[in-house]
């Protein structure tokens, strides 16, 4: 687990880095076209020449996937300041985008006073200032109490193990299919409690048990109840039942239930 955490450190660390870089070359073409590029910024230049064009793309892609992940609430405003809006009539200050300057979109010049509408690197330049601080702020969920990063690993686990679930159950394999499902969901409604501070005093507790806690202390309300109930009952069924066999319809809804679960209950 500290492996996969210090990765994602890691690789926050090399985009913010490399987004300061492309911050640099920035306030570098700023400076320049003022007129007051010395031999000191000159230098500068030289180092960071093109490193917004040749890198952005790609440091755009990955920190939009850090930002899903650690802080998808910021993922919207992030996005809005690269991608153009296509329904958009015109271009102005407030509809000109990142991803207009790299394509090549510039302010057009009024033809009869020569006066620009607008300064279109003046725009690019702020909107990248906000999407490297919004970047900035996901290094403090690594440390903040509210946030406990081993969830996200721990998704990222569940999710490739209901796969090889759905595999089990493509090759027919129906009750391992559906005991893989089952410990998943259980593993989950344990951690649900833990995060809402649900505790019991069971040695080794089950869908169920998990379940009534979730409901008794107003976690979840009496639908989802019902809903894990029924998938608590299919788990045990491909676990337990030996008087029949489940079938592969009973074995996808609960795969496919431990899968909403996981994704809407936290």
């Amino acid at each position: 687990m500290t492996t996969n955490i210090s990765k994602y450190k890691e690789d926050l660390t090399k985009l913010i880095k490399l987004g300061e870089e492309m911050e640099l070359e920035l306030t570098v073409r700023a400076i320049e076209r003022d007129g007051k590029l010395d031999s000191h910024w000159e230098k500068i230049k030289r180092e960071v020449n093109k490193t917004l064009e040749n890198n952005y793309q790609e440091w755009y892609s990955e920190a939009s996937s850090i930002i899903r992940q650690l802080i998808p609430e910021r993922l919207n405003e992030f996005e809005s300041f690269y991608l153009a809006d296509p329904k958009r009539k015109t271009i102005g200050a407030a509809t000109y985008k990142i991803q207009d300057w790299l394509t090549g979109i510039r302010a057009a010049s009024n033809p009869h006073t020569g006066e620009m509408p607008f300064d279109d690197f003046a725009a690019v330049i702020m909107r990248f200032n906000v999407q490297l601080k919004i970047l900035r702020s996901v290094e403090a969920r690594f440390e903040s109490s509210l946030f406990d990063i081993r969830q996200i690993v721990q998704a990222d686990l569940y999710d490739s193990e209901l796969e090889g679930s759905k595999d089990l159950l493509k090759k027919g394999f129906l009750r391992g299919a559906g005991i893989i499902a089952g410990v998943i969901l259980e593993k989950h409604l344990s951690q649900v409690c833990s995060n809402h501070k649900i505790t019991t005093r069971k040695k080794n507790p089950t869908i169920s048990d998990f379940n009534d806690l979730l409901k008794k202390n107003n976690t979840i309300d009496v639908p989802n109840w019902r809903f894990i109930q029924r998938l608590g009952d299919l788990r045990n069924l491909c676990s337990h039942n030996k008087e029949r066999e489940p079938t592969k319809d009973e074995v996808a809804e609960l795969i496919d239930g431990a899968g909403k679960i996981l994704k809407t209950l936290y």
